[in-house]
């Protein structure tokens, strides 16, 4: 669908309840989380764009203005998503309207709008359905619909699914990556948008695997992540960080002597592969060593302490567990299912952790 026929719903709420903040202004680089959500809006070219929220605030005057949208409030604060749409899809003048949540903020807007092309004229919705997990916050909806929307407000109805039980819908696969509907609810949740974010602004994403002590495995983890990341197509890298300093050659080898010697590089090359010492004045930056490696699409580092976000921290029970603002998540032997302020999962998890680096990769 053309996004100058189109309205974009903006559902920006207020609570943040399970944040514990309001998200819609917590920064991803230097945009505030709605607002980029915003800037998606204004570049695709909506017809309009309606910013949906539960209650004023200059922060939304300056947003709307900035952006030239309008504002839509809700009738009866308190009821979420679907006393948003109530109010917005009353207000378009067009005849569809893309609604998506505010705090997706890596939602493709041209590739939904390419997706919309699959609305047919017997639905009054097109929702898309990801890894098996349907989408209605980031979905197209008719002008018609809003009664819908309405009537349920009146009924204390606050879950969309509910609503869409009484009219016509379609659902249909999504093509693209299901990582583009992640959401931010919690500070886990913010914790990962910050470490993909990161990576997207990369050359060569990396992902940092920190422990407290020696003897955590980092090198057993990585041992366990290169061959599942390989067979999902993934070639990575690998760098080994010392803080004590090192050398590579055996005394008595060519490359040694050149070293000693005082040559500033060293190479090896052979049939099968090559290496190269480099002595630099200070430690050279991750991206540094990442441009040198041939052909990775992502660089693994090992590291006592913190490391680069976004990192992946391991407990074994020695020091205290890394939870830096470095950290994306914790794996270790007693994970917590619940926890909010960073994911935990079990460290023999190598399915969690592939899945995970996929998505700080930008994958």
């Amino acid at each position: 669908m053309n996004p100058k026929e189109l309205t974009l719903l903006i559902i920006a709420g207020g609570k943040s309840s399970r944040l514990g903040r309001d998200k819609r202004e917590l920064k991803l680089g230097t945009l505030p989380l709605l607002e980029i959500t915003l800037a998606k809006g204004k570049k695709a070219g909506f017809r309009e764009i309606f910013l949906c929220a539960e209650a004023p605030s200059p922060f939304l005057d300056e947003l709307a203005k900035k952006y030239a949208a309008s504002l839509a409030f809700d009738v009866r604060p308190g009821l979420g998503p679907v006393s948003g749409l109530a109010q917005g899809l009353s207000l378009i003048s067009s005849p569809y309207a893309l609604a998506v949540a505010g705090d997706m903020p890596f939602l493709d807007l041209e590739e939904l709008c390419r997706f919309g092309n699959a609305l047919a004229s017997a639905d009054l919705a097109l929702l898309p359905k990801a890894s098996g997990r349907l989408q209605p916050l980031a979905a197209f909806y008719r002008k018609e619909t809003a009664p819908y929307f309405q009537t349920s407000l009146q009924k204390d109805i606050r879950k969309i699914r509910q609503v869409l039980a009484a009219f016509a819908h379609a659902q249909r696969e999504y093509t693209g990556s299901p990582a583009d509907f992640f959401n931010v609810n919690t500070p886990a949740d913010w914790r990962l948008a910050q470490g993909r974010f990161a990576n997207l602004h990369r050359k060569v994403p990396l992902i940092s695997v920190t422990a407290p002590a020696s003897g955590t495995g980092k090198t057993t983890f990585i041992e366990r992540l290169l061959p599942s990341l390989a067979a999902r197509g993934i070639k990575a890298g690998v760098v080994k960080s010392d803080s004590h300093g090192f050398t590579l050659d055996m005394e008595g080898k060519d490359s040694f002597r050149f070293t000693q010697a005082g040559a500033q590089s060293v190479a090896v090359v052979s049939p099968k592969g090559w290496f190269l010492s480099q002595r630099t004045e200070k430690r050279a930056s991750l991206e540094a060593i990442a441009a040198k490696m041939d052909g990775i699409d992502l660089l693994l580092t090992e590291s006592r302490s913190h490391g680069t976000m976004p990192a992946i921290s391991l407990w074994r029970g020695k020091g205290e567990p890394l939870k830096g603002e470095d950290a994306v998540a914790l794996f270790t032997f007693a994970p917590q299912t619940k926890a909010t302020e960073l994911y935990e999962y079990h460290l023999d998890n190598t399915e969690k952790a592939v899945e995970l680096c996929l998505f700080l990769m930008g994958r």
